[in-house]
């Protein structure tokens, strides 16, 4: 009976701790933080310009690749030379 009062006691604590202290891990949070706290304007902005950093430096990195892969082609493809214009 001591086992399953601890038991029933532990899942009433440990659940609602363990989703707190979750949401505060979910969102870059130190783990005992209030997790109800709607982040600050500066907080905000400085996670939409990480965001932003971040996906520009994989566009520039998908480009690169593309620009290196069409160099790559053309080199083995002769350039064809132009015709001389017709005499007059």
């Amino acid at each position: 009976m001591k086992r399953i009062k601890a038991l029933i006691f532990d899942l009433i604590i440990g659940i609602p701790l363990g989703i707190l202290l979750s949401d505060n891990l979910g969102q870059d949070r130190p783990l005992l933080s209030n997790p109800f706290v709607e982040p600050t304007f500066k907080e905000s902005i400085r996670k939409t310009s990480e965001n932003l950093i971040e996906k520009g430096g994989e566009v520039l990195e998908k480009s690169g690749q593309a620009l290196q892969n069409k160099a790559q082609e053309d080199e083995f493809q002769p350039v064809p030379s132009p015709e001389p214009p017709p005499p007059q």
